[in-house]
C-alpha cells in the first residue's frame, strides 16, 4: 500500500478510536451539541476505518499463512498456497475499495469508450501486432461482459491492422481501459524473418471516453442582455422612427447578435435569438472537436518505439509496464485477455494512490468522443469577439498528462 495512504488511514483509525472513547464519557453525553458534532465526525470516518481494519486483518492472515509454507506436510503446503492466493486477491480488492473511498473519482470513469489502434514503427510486423492488441482487448472485454462494435478498420496484407477503431460498451469501461493509451512495443521474431532475428515494432493506442455531443443547447434568459435601438439605413419612416432594432448579448460568452431587418421589434428579436442559438451551438461543437483532436494527439504520440508505455517481449515471455516498473511473466495470458487485469489493477492502484495528497490531476487523461443526446445547458466559455467565426477560449482545465508516466 502507498505509504501516504497508509499514514492517512492510520490517522483516521486513531481519530476514530479517540472519538469513540470521548462519546462514552459522561461529559460528552450531557453535552448534546458536542455529542452531535462528534457523531458526525465518526460517521465520516466509519467507512474508511472499517475497510482499513479489514485490510489489516487480511495482512495478518497472509503473514500467518506464509508461516505454514515451511511445513513438511505437502498436503498442508498445498492448502496454504491456495489460501495465500485467496488472501492476496482479497487484499488487492480491499485496497482498491479503500482508495476509491478516499480519492475523488474521475468523472469519466463510468463512460463507454472509443479505442483507436494504429500500426507505428515496424511496417507489416507493427500491423500484425496491432491486430494482436485488438484481439487482447476484445477478449478482455468479453471476460468483463462488455460489447465491442467495430467502427472502421484498414486490414494489412498479412492479416493485421494498419488501423482499427472500435467502441467498447459496458459498465465502468473507461475506468479500466484509460491507462492503455500510448505506444505499445513488441519484441519478437516476425513470421517474415528468415534469419531468426528479434525485431522491435510498435503500435499506438488511444482511448477516448464517449461524451455526449452537443445536439442542441438551452439558453438561459438570465444570461441575455437585450437592447433595442433605432434602426439605421433605408426602410421607410416607421423603421427609422421607432426602436425596432434589437441587439442581444450572451453574457457568459460575449457573443452578440443583432437584427434590424424588420419593422417589427418582435420579429427582429426572434431572428436575433435564432442566430444567437446557431452561433452558440456551432461554437460548442467546434470546441468539442478541438478538445478531441488535442487529446488524441497527446495519447498516441509519434508511434516511435522509444515512446513506449509497455513492452511485450516474446523471447522472455514477459510484459513490462514502464510507467510503474512492473514486469509480469504472463505474456500469453495477458495477450489472451486473461491476465490483462493484473496490469490494469496495478495501474489503477498506483494512479488512485497518487491522489491521496489531494492531487486532482492524478487521473488518466480526460478526452472526448461523441454521442448524441437531447438538449443540455451550454458550458460557459469565453468569446471576446462578435464575429461569426469567433474562436473559443475554453475555461475548462487543460487535459492532464498520465500521472503514472515516468
Amino acid at each position: 500500500m502507498n505509504p501516504d495512504l497508509r499514514a492517512k488511514l492510520e490517522n483516521n483509525l486513531s481519530s476514530y478510536k479517540d472519538i469513540t472513547a470521548k462519546l462514552s464519557t459522561p461529559e460528552i453525553y450531557s453535552d448534546r451539541t458536542k455529542m452531535k458534532s462528534l457523531n458526525q465526525e465518526l460517521t465520516k470516518l466509519e467507512a474508511s476505518v472499517k475497510l482499513y481494519q479489514k485490510y489489516l486483518d487480511t495482512e495478518k492472515s497472509i503473514s500467518e499463512t506464509r508461516e505454514l509454507l515451511i511445513d513438511d506436510d505437502k498436503e498442508m503446503i498445498a492448502i496454504a498456497q491456495d489460501e495465500l492466493k485467496k488472501y492476496e486477491t482479497e487484499l488487492r480488492e480491499v485496497e482498491v475499495k479503500i482508495i476509491e473511498a478516499t480519492v475523488e473519482k474521475d468523472p469519466n470513469d463510468s463512460r463507454d469508450v472509443y479505442m483507436e489502434i494504429r500500426a507505428g514503427t515496424g511496417g507489416e510486423e507493427a500491423a500484425i501486432f496491432a491486430g494482436d492488441l485488438f484481439k487482447m482487448y476484445s477478449r478482455f472485454s468479453e471476460r468483463n461482459k462488455w460489447d465491442i462494435e467495430v467502427i472502421n478498420s484498414n486490414i494489412s496484407d498479412h492479416g493485421g491492422f494498419k488501423e482499427i477503431i472500435f467502441k467498447v460498451i459496458g459498465k465502468n469501461v473507461f475506468s479500466q481501459l484509460k491507462f492503455e493509451s500510448g505506444t505499445h512495443r513488441v519484441q519478437r521474431v516476425p513470421d517474415t524473418e528468415t534469419q531468426g532475428r528479434v525485431h522491435t515494432s510498435a503500435s499506438t493506442v488511444a482511448v477516448l471516453p464517449i461524451i455526449e455531443q452537443v445536439d442542441d443547447i438551452e439558453i438561459n434568459p438570465a444570461d441575455l442582455r437585450i437592447d433595442t435601438y433605432r434602426a439605421s439605413g433605408a426602410g421607410g419612416q416607421h423603421v427609422n422612427k421607432t426602436d425596432s432594432a434589437v441587439r442581444i448579448t450572451h453574457l457568459p460568452t460575449g457573443i452578440v447578435s443583432e437584427c434590424q431587418d424588420d419593422r417589427s421589434q418582435h420579429k427582429n428579436k426572434a431572428k436575433a435569438l435564432e442566430y444567437l442559438h446557431s452561433r452558440l451551438l456551432s461554437a460548442e461543437q467546434e470546441k468539442q472537436k478541438k478538445d478531441t483532436d488535442e487529446s488524441r494527439k497527446k495519447q498516441i504520440g509519434t508511434g516511435d518505439r522509444s515512446e513506449r508505455i509497455r513492452t511485450y517481449n516474446f523471447p522472455q515471455g514477459r510484459v513490462t509496464d514502464h510507467r510503474i516498473n512492473l514486469t509480469l511473466h504472463k505474456l500469453e495470458k495477458i495477450l489472451s485477455g486473461e491476465a490483462l487485469d493484473d496490469l490494469i489493477d496495478a495501474l489503477v492502484t498506483v494512479s488512485l494512490a497518487s491522489g491521496v495528497k489531494s492531487d486532482k490531476s492524478a487521473v488518466a487523461p480526460s478526452c472526448i468522443g461523441f454521442e448524441t443526446i437531447p438538449k443540455r445547458a451550454l458550458p460557459r466559455v469565453n468569446i471576446s469577439t462578435t464575429s461569426a467565426t469567433s474562436n473559443i477560449e475554453s475555461k475548462q482545465p487543460k487535459l492532464c498528462s498520465n500521472p503514472i508516466e515516468p
